[in-house]
């Protein structure tokens, strides 16, 4: 498999009720980090992991913790992730009124970090903090909304992860960009021909039903490999 390609479980995909056999399940099968979506309630109309519960997830999992904040409450939420020590924190930029501050924030705490961008958010918005910061995140569908099965990935999503790779190439840099939402084994050689090399992985891909775990890591090795 690619190692250039980085493979993020979402852990809010997996079975809540065992989180810490499905964690253990994850790095027996090969996975080094956790995608965890924190979601305030507000900003989206979901609320799957609280901050309680990813404090007792640091306690016992040695696994890298990439946290995604969908918050109306950036500078909160950002504290109590430095605070637990997680290895990632990625937020908004809908939801920044001080971006270049948060950024910084992250940073100065030894923390890496990540702008998120909506659906219909321009890549425009990165300009100037684009050097700044260690991966943007494409939400290829609405965030939050994952529940609702009539939520569809996006049609502009390849050639906005293909205009965001042409930037960073530009600039010579080595921005990670992480695509998040629907990512299917159907659609990942897409985005992955156009430059997105962090995957968020859920339901439509490492967490499909009827296939174990390690049947869908196989399956997708075999897809970024080249094959389908």
């Amino acid at each position: 498999m690619n190692k250039n390609i980085k493979l993020s479980p979402s852990i809010m995909c997996a079975d809540l009720a065992n989180l810490e056999n499905s964690m253990n399940e994850l790095k027996m099968n090969g996975f080094d980090t956790l995608h965890i979506d924190l979601i305030d309630g507000r900003f989206s109309p979901s609320m799957p992991i609280g901050i309680e519960t990813i404090k007792r997830m640091r306690e016992i999992s040695d696994m890298k913790f990439d946290v995604h904040l969908m918050s109306t409450n950036n500078t909160f939420f950002i504290q109590e992730m430095i605070s637990i020590g997680v290895d990632h924190i990625t937020f908004h930029y809908e939801t920044s009124r001080h971006l270049d501050y948060d950024i910084k924030f992250v940073k100065q705490n030894n923390t890496k970090v990540g702008v998120a961008l909506n659906p219909a958010t321009p890549l425009s918005v990165l300009n100037y903090v684009l050097p700044e910061i260690d991966m943007v995140c494409l939400m290829l569908i609405n965030p939050g909304f994952a529940s609702q099965k009539s939520e569809k990935q996006i049609s502009y999503g390849v050639k906005k992860i293909s205009d965001l790779s042409n930037l960073i190439l530009a600039e010579q840099l080595h921005t990670q960009i992480q695509v998040d939402g629907r990512v299917s084994l159907e659609v990942i050689p897409d985005l992955i021909c156009a430059g997105a090399n962090n995957l968020v992985l859920g339901s439509t891909s490492i967490f499909r039903e009827g296939y174990s775990i390690k049947e869908n890591r196989e399956c997708l090795e075999k897809i970024i490999a080249g094959g389908r």
